[in-house]
């Protein structure tokens, strides 16, 4: 995001927004806890055009395919960007506009029960197009699968290893510290719960797209759940019934920060970019008529 000079009220990872209207300034007052704020939104996308996209792109056979999980990733933020009052947050009943444009995922380092876990986390820019988003999704896929462990992975795990009481009192400070974003950079560097978007792809273990909770920890006010491509039923106009390859978004989103119609708008948004993912291949910052 653009940077601007830092005032007095702002936070390091945010600018307070000194101009809202009376309603959505009185909001975090009288509701100050993002998981009593959820609002959830189910969207199928039709997923005809993504898949020859996928292909097209493949067809060389690159030694990292585009996959459609970082077409949808390109997509949510390619939707923020566009759509500024979705990388808002509330943090101490104030509300901030976000400093960048950011995403996270979990990458799971091998497909089994006791299987380790790592955290991913995107840094967007405006010039940013399906490409290199590519090559980013795949930077942090590889290192998360590697041998090293991501900083806030360490922190937990050295919290772990502390007499209970301790980790317990010390945990304690930094949720004081988290309302004010006073939290060290060096212990959420890779928290998803710092980021504009979190992503989960539900659809990678067979499962269906779903309501996923919000935290009040961190800054994070939209999540988005990837269900399980499959078959569906489409109608047109006249009733006639297509079966074609689909998946469910669910996007579970803090609803202080904007109102029904910018949510409606941005989803229509989203579903304009999967369904015509080569749109992608402009930088984040184009226009999009939808």
């Amino acid at each position: 995001m653009e940077k601007t000079k830092r005032r007095f009220g702002d936070r390091k990872d945010g600018t307070l927004l000194r101009d809202l209207d009376s309603m959505h300034f009185i909001v975090p007052l009288l509701y100050p806890n993002r998981c009593d704020n959820e609002a959830f939104i189910s969207e199928r996308i039709d997923l005809t055009n993504l898949n020859a996209y996928l292909a097209k792109k493949n067809a060389d056979d690159p030694k990292y395919p585009l996959k459609m999980f970082y077409v949808i990733v390109a997509a949510a933020a390619k939707a923020c960007r566009l759509r500024p009052k979705m990388n808002r947050f509330i943090a101490n009943k104030n509300v901030y506009q976000r400093n960048e444009l950011t995403a996270a995922f979990v990458v799971k380092k091998e497909f089994s029960d006791s299987g380790a876990e790592a955290l991913a986390k995107l840094r967007f820019e405006p010039g940013d197009t399906m490409d290199s988003i590519w090559a980013k999704v795949v930077a942090q896929i590889t290192s998360g699968r590697s041998e090293q462990v991501d900083s806030s992975t360490e922190s937990m795990d050295m919290f772990n290893r502390m007499p209970r009481f301790l980790s317990k009192f010390i945990v304690w400070v930094i949720t004081r510290l988290d309302i004010h974003g006073w939290v060290p950079a060096s212990l959420i560097e890779t928290d998803p719960y710092y980021c504009t978007i979190v992503l989960t792809n539900l659809g990678s273990i067979k499962l269906h797209a779903g309501y996923h909770h919000l935290t009040n920890w961190g800054t994070n006010s939209v999540f988005v759940v990837v269900g399980e491509k499959k078959k569906r039923p489409f109608f047109d106009e006249e009733g006639h019934c297509e079966m074609r390859d689909s998946i469910d978004l669910g996007l579970t989103v803090d609803e202080r920060i904007a109102d029904g119609y910018y949510f409606s708008k941005t989803i229509r948004l989203v579903k304009k970019l999967l369904e015509n993912p080569e749109l992608l291949e402009q930088p984040l910052e184009s226009e999009v008529d939808y």
